[in-house]
């Protein structure tokens, strides 16, 4: 893990990049701003979590460091040592932490609950959506208070890392580390979805979704296929996470839409 700090004093703001060794897109954003080195009103760390998994150009070595919290410092696994490092990092902070997907190549941000912090820092922040998880997650920093998780693209992108960098400033700017106008745009108002349920992936060769992300699908609509037999709704949902191949077991998860965040 290596961190570095703009700004005197102890940081109350952090952004995390590489949770994931294959999602280099937060690593962009943290050099930049190493590079930068923009006058800071507050103190500010900035982490690449796993940089062993990042030098390989793996996911993780031993275990899912985004689902190993709360860690343990003695543990055999790479991952769950890690998390507990990482978690004693962020502890006070208001964190940022930087993902990509397969699934969307616009950014988004996930929170476990809607609470003052994110209901201010969400409507500042160039994303679509902002997911909430509802306690659905297991084992994941945005478990941990005052953590944004952001998905800024597709994975590997170039769009991603730029989205990273332009969403870390903005997230910086509304959390008075920088200056606002270092930020691009005014705030918005950012649509909330709260997760439901999984959307399970029956066993195929061959897999294709029709549904897009965010965009509600009706009871009786197709929105996936498995080896070519059409999956059909239940009952409406909104499409979170869609894709075909993003997860092992699961298209991705069914959601409702929850309402709007704004300033």
């Amino acid at each position: 893990m290596r961190i570095h700090q703009l700004g005197d004093g102890t940081p109350e703001i952090c952004v995390v990049a590489a949770v994931h060794g294959d999602e280099p897109c937060g690593v962009h954003a943290v050099e930049q701003l190493i590079a930068d080195a923009p006058p800071v009103q507050k103190p500010v760390k900035l982490v690449v979590a796993n940089e062993e998994a990042l030098e390989a150009g793996v996911r993780y070595l031993d275990d899912d460091l985004n689902r190993a919290f709360p860690g343990d410092p003695n543990a055999e696994s790479h991952e769950r040592r890690l998390a507990h490092d990482l978690s004693r990092e962020v502890r006070g902070c208001t964190t940022l932490a930087i993902h990509s997907t397969q699934s969307f190549g616009e950014p988004f941000a996930v929170v476990d609950s809607v609470d003052p912090v994110s209901r201010d820092v969400a409507p500042k922040l160039p994303i679509v959506a902002l997911i909430e998880t509802d306690e659905r997650t297991e084992g994941r920093l945005v478990e941990y208070p005052n953590v944004i998780e952001i998905e800024a693209g597709y994975q590997g992108s170039e769009a991603a890392a730029e989205n990273a960098l332009e969403v870390t400033r903005a997230f910086l700017a509304a959390t008075g580390a920088i200056d606002a106008a270092e930020a691009a745009g005014p705030a918005v108002e950012v649509p909330v979805f709260r997760l439901s349920d999984p959307i399970p992936k029956p066993p195929a060769e061959r897999y294709e979704v029709f549904a897009a992300n965010f965009e509600r699908v009706r009871e009786g609509e197709a929105f996936a296929a498995a080896d070519g037999q059409e999956l059909t709704a239940e009952e409406p949902f909104y499409p979170v996470l869609l894709s075909p191949y993003g997860y092992e077991n699961q298209f991705g998860y069914a959601a409702r839409k929850a309402g709007d965040v704004e300033q």
